[in-house]
């Protein structure tokens, strides 16, 4: 069986992609192949999984995916860094706005 996983890929260009798959394996070797020519990453060749969390449900899956997509890229790399207090400190600054 496979898990519900939310990913995220840096890209050639320093950008973030976001996405979520139920096989991951699979899906890094569609973003690397250009199997969808018109995707983000097509354009934006190579890229590298920089984190992933997997998820028991679709359900969940999707709410992080959408919640991942809002955040910033300085939020995305304190998340991947593993840096709790520079993503409490970006997550502190949005809510004063």
């Amino acid at each position: 069986m496979h898990s519900h996983v939310v990913y995220i890929l840096l890209c050639a260009d320093g950008t973030y992609y976001v996405g979520s798959t139920t096989n991951l394996e699979v899906r890094l070797q569609q973003h690397q192949c250009r199997t969808y020519s018109g995707g983000y990453t097509a354009t934006r060749l190579p890229v590298a999984l920089k984190f992933s969390e997997s998820f028991a449900t679709g359900g969940e899956m999707m709410l992080r995916e959408r919640q991942l997509k809002g955040w910033s890229h300085a939020k995305k790399r304190a998340l991947i860094d593993g840096d709790w207090n520079e993503l409490r400190r970006l997550s502190r600054r949005r809510s004063k706005r």
